[in-house]
């Protein structure tokens, strides 16, 4: 089974971050410009949250509060579940599925390697079933 690792060796190696002094309206406008739906929070360096389109519907749009005034501190999901470069990816996919949640920040060392979302385990699992199929036809062909 693939890991975390084969995955981010797909992806670009760029993880966006900003820091949770910024408003939520700047946090937005940063999604939108790198066309992303989560950015990871980080303070001095340490993953302190993580900020989602799911946080911004939740807690600002349903509760009427302004994405201007409101920093990412008061709304980001603090200390968010973690994985690690060798962690399988059926581990992340129950993990998700069991905590509902769509995007996993890759810890090694106490530092933010990346980040995987469902999207990314979907697509790396459909690729490894392939793999498996077309080797059981070669199996049942020769």
């Amino acid at each position: 089974m693939k890991a975390v690792n084969d995955i981010l060796k797909q992806k670009s190696s760029h993880v966006f971050s900003v820091n949770s002094t910024i408003s939520v309206f700047d946090a937005l406008m940063e999604m939108m410009e790198k066309n992303i739906s989560a950015l990871l929070v980080v303070d001095d360096g340490k993953l302190t949250g993580i900020f989602t389109e799911r946080d911004y519907a939740r807690k600002i749009a349903l509760k009427g509060l302004s994405s201007r005034q409101t920093t990412i501190a008061d709304v980001m999901t603090k200390d968010p579940l973690t994985i690690k470069l060798n962690d399988d990816l059926d581990y992340c996919m129950n993990l998700m599925t069991d905590k509902h949640i769509r995007h996993l920040p890759v810890i090694e060392d106490e530092k933010v390697v990346g980040m995987i979302s469902i999207g990314d385990l979907v697509k790396a699992i459909i690729e490894s079933q392939k793999d498996t199929i077309k080797q059981l036809e070669g199996y049942i062909n020769s």
